[in-house]
């Protein structure tokens, strides 16, 4: 340590905001550069490329080949796929002294579709799993969370090729399984859940999502039955619909000034209308525009139970790839017909605007909504009966005890970082590239593909979540920058000798050893020790002029006294027991 390039800071830096950001910045792993930018420091690379070798080693076991693509991409190819346009503000790009147009690489579906239609063309050649570990770029609005979300990042991404539905859904299962293998060996706490593709494209989608509580995906799942699901891929169980002869034609009532949920509520329990009326007796329309790539914005009203916010993530998903904002004032006065507050279906489905209703809104169903007049709503609006809506959307939040979809129970809702994603892609890419190879009675076959990411970089930053306490850094075993930490707290010659001895008979049985030989006091040497988080501490201190030293696990408060001559064979042996 006295040679190693490390300083380690006692306070957490000022714009740090969980405790991966705290620890890694404190113990001396990485560096911020700019918003989103970090420096890889020595111990922080050992810990990433001991992540990248477990990564590697799992994606060969099935099969799959390593290239490498440059980051720095033409557009042309994007713009076949017109992801060039899809992407928007998100990517990195720039042009050449030539003025052409390049972007630092967020994926590179294009290039591998391309590199495998240029060099294979029979079904022989079949099935292939290509794979690259290398660095993405994506312009992050707001990077935040240190190495958990940043503009430059490290990412393992493959793609099979197969020729038809079978092959896929067999490369996908085995990669299923790698990623389960993976994230087994790093001891991270994960979920399998079912996802979106979004702009990747594709059918089947499931997303490995860490457990932890600064996670920026939200999950749901049943206890019941094992169901776990993005909320964005939540598909809301459909009530039944009703039948619509008997019910009270609709009226419209003068309500005042009742432009909120709120407030339309307390009117209608003061209106006497019968029945005690809850926000989810109400039919609130929401107001965006929406513009697909390239197009220009268009009016859409989403309706949702008054009970229900809007929930955004899962609203930007459903239109993708479209963009959308809620309109403004400038909107509401360049459609006179819109009241803001008052709104209500007739107007909207009169005047051409698109009206998507959740999915809870059914035939049969009676609704208070608005009127289209300011101070007006009607009572007894049914669906079927009174208004017909364009189709269904979902984009209303999930909550806890919403029925699964499976309907065998409530859902509970947690929080987690993605670390992996697979898609069943299919033939999006393919298509768009007439990737076909002659298939076995000689006619053109087109390959469909999957896609399957890993975050590289991001997994560093989710182990330390995952695994740290009050004192600083636990590092696994697997990905930790080193096996034993040992640290010199006696300024006695023999006991230096006897510890740098110790450390070299352990570097001589394989194991990568850090020795804090340093001249400072013990208690800073423990407080980095713990800071940094080598899952095993060996303590040469006072005890070695009586034949003892220390041996501490970062993972437990247990430690123990072993001989100085039996100190290498049961170091070695503590150091093959699974941690943690």
């Amino acid at each position: 340590m006295s040679e190693l390039f490390l300083r380690t800071l006692r306070d957490d830096p000022a714009d740090a905001e969980v405790p991966s950001h705290k620890l890694l910045i404190r113990a001396g792993y990485v560096r911020p550069v700019a918003p989103g930018l970090y420096t890889w420091l020595p111990l922080g690379l050992r810990v990433l490329r001991k992540i990248e070798k477990i990564v590697r080693e799992e994606m060969v076991a099935i099969g799959g080949q390593e290239i490498l693509f440059p980051a720095l991409l033409p557009k042309g190819p994007y713009e076949t796929t017109n992801r060039w346009t899809e992407y928007g503000d998100g990517v990195f790009r720039l042009k050449d002294r030539r003025m052409n147009d390049y972007m630092l690489g967020p994926t590179h579906e294009e290039f591998f579709t391309l590199t495998v239609k240029g060099e294979y063309s029979s079904y022989k050649d079949f099935p292939l799993t290509l794979f690259q570990i290398q660095t993405k770029y994506r312009d992050e609005a707001r990077p935040r969370a240190g190495i958990l979300r940043g503009r430059e990042f490290i990412m393992k991404d493959s793609y099979s090729f197969d020729i038809d539905e079978g092959g896929l859904k067999t490369a996908y299962h085995l990669h299923r399984d790698a990623y389960q293998n993976m994230f087994r060996r790093m001891a991270i706490r994960y979920v399998i859940v079912s996802a979106v593709s979004g702009a990747m494209g594709g059918s089947a989608s499931e997303e490995f999502l860490a457990e932890s509580e600064v996670g920026e995906d939200t999950f749901v799942r049943c206890l019941q039955s094992g169901y776990a699901a993005n909320v964005e891929a939540v598909i809301t169980a459909v009530p039944e619909s009703r039948p619509v002869d008997g019910l009270a034609e609709a009226t419209v009532h003068d309500t005042g000034d009742t432009p909120t949920i709120a407030t339309l509520v307390e009117w209608a329990n003061s209106a006497g209308l019968g029945r005690e009326v809850t926000a989810a007796d109400t039919l609130k329309n929401v107001l965006l525009k929406v513009r697909q790539p390239g197009g220009d914005w268009e009016l859409l009203a989403i309706g949702v139970p008054g009970d229900r916010e809007i929930d955004y993530k899962r609203l930007g998903a459903a239109l993708e790839p479209a963009d959308y904002a809620m309109i403004d004032d400038a909107d509401f006065a360049r459609y006179p017909f819109l009241k803001k507050g008052y709104i209500g279906p007739k107007a909207l489905l009169a005047n051409g605007v698109r009206y998507l209703v959740d999915p809870r809104v059914v035939d049969g169903t009676s609704w208070i909504t608005g009127a289209d007049e300011t101070g007006k709503h009607v009572v007894g609006l049914v669906v079927g009966r009174d208004f017909v809506a364009d189709g269904t959307i979902e984009a209303a939040e999930v909550r806890d005890g919403d029925l699964s979809p499976d309907g065998a129970g409530p859902l509970v809702s947690a929080r987690g970082i993605e670390i992996g994603h697979i898609f069943q892609l299919g033939r999006k890419y393919t298509d768009a590239f007439a990737a076909d190879v002659l298939g076995e009675d000689g006619k053109p076959v087109r390959l469909t593909m999957g896609s399957y990411g890993v975050g590289v970089s991001r997994l560093v930053a989710v182990i330390a979540e995952q695994h740290h306490d009050g004192l600083g850094l636990r590092w696994p075993s697997s990905v930790s920058p080193f096996d034993v930490h040992v640290v010199i707290a006696n300024k006695d010659a023999q006991a230096r000798a006897g510890a740098e001895e110790l450390a070299r008979d352990l570097d001589r049985l394989g194991l990568e050893v850090l020795l804090d030989d340093r001249t400072a006091s013990p208690g800073v040497k423990f407080k980095d020790a713990e800071l940094l988080g080598v899952p095993w501490i060996v303590v040469v201190g006072r005890g070695w002029a009586d034949g003892v030293v220390e041996l501490r696990s970062r993972f437990g408060h247990d430690s123990r006294e072993i001989g100085i001559q039996t100190a290498v064979a049961e170091i070695a042996a503590a150091l093959a027991e699974p941690q943690p």
